[in-house]
């Protein structure tokens, strides 16, 4: 379990930097949690026809080089934290934590040599190993005859953010406007994970419930801090 002075420390980390570089500062990563909320999502119609996650290419192009992040899956977790923002103002979830959750789930959909598309889907699809309860695994028995998961003896993790198949019949949502809740769709399943995340956590913007959202999603304090690190880098514009 993470100690709440690791959870509130001050110190910063400092990135290595190369060569060409050596005449430039070093980036500083900040410390604590919750991680920075990143460059700032523009306002737009979060209602809009078909893929309305697209109306954020200006603001995710500039940014995904540098992140190490495609601008499809950067625009999806820009359009979530923006659905919640309007929705769930309360919450305060920032894109940077679902690219963090996404960055360690999946590699922001590319694990596996998977590739995310325009629309946002995921292909192939990325499968979890069996949750079949061997050593450091959960057991989860088969909930969906494997309509979702494609394995009707356990079920496993799907998708880009990784959700078991009874999860995502609860939480899942369609965000890309083709009127189907798909768990490989990156929009999709980004916007689920922040419902899912700020209806666990309450106010991300605490220590108290960015850890509680964080613990709800994976139950391991050093799963927490990956996913800290890696979205705080992405705060302050850098890959990790």
């Amino acid at each position: 379990m993470v100690t709440s002075a690791a959870l509130v420390g001050v110190a910063v980390v400092t990135l290595s930097v190369g060569l060409a570089d050596l005449d430039q500062p070093p980036i500083e990563v900040p410390a604590g949690i919750p991680p920075g909320l990143g460059a700032p999502v523009p306002v737009i119609d979060i209602n809009a026809p078909g893929r309305t996650a697209s109306l954020l290419r200006d603001w995710a192009g500039p940014l995904a080089t540098p992140i190490g992040v495609s601008v499809t899956a950067l625009e999806a977790y820009g359009y979530a934290a923006r659905v919640m923002e309007q929705t769930r103002p309360e919450c305060g979830i920032g894109w940077t934590t679902l690219a963090g959750i996404a960055s360690v789930e999946s590699k922001h959909g590319t694990h596996g040599g998977a590739r995310v598309g325009d629309s946002g889907q995921v292909d192939p699809p990325i499968r979890g190993i069996p949750l079949d309860g061997s050593p450091g695994v959960a057991e989860i028995p088969d909930t969906d005859d494997g309509t979702s998961d494609g394995d009707a003896t356990h079920d496993r993790a799907m998708g880009p953010l990784q959700f078991i198949p009874e999860t995502w019949k609860r939480w899942g949502v369609d965000a890309n406007g083709d009127g189907v809740a798909d768990p490989d769709n990156i929009d999709d399943a980004a916007l689920t994970a922040a419902r899912y995340l700020c209806a666990r956590g309450g106010d991300l913007t605490t220590a108290d419930g960015w850890q509680k959202a964080l613990m709800a999603y994976n139950l391991s304090g050093e799963y927490l801090m990956e996913v800290r690190d890696r979205a705080a880098a992405y705060s302050v514009g850098i890959r990790r």
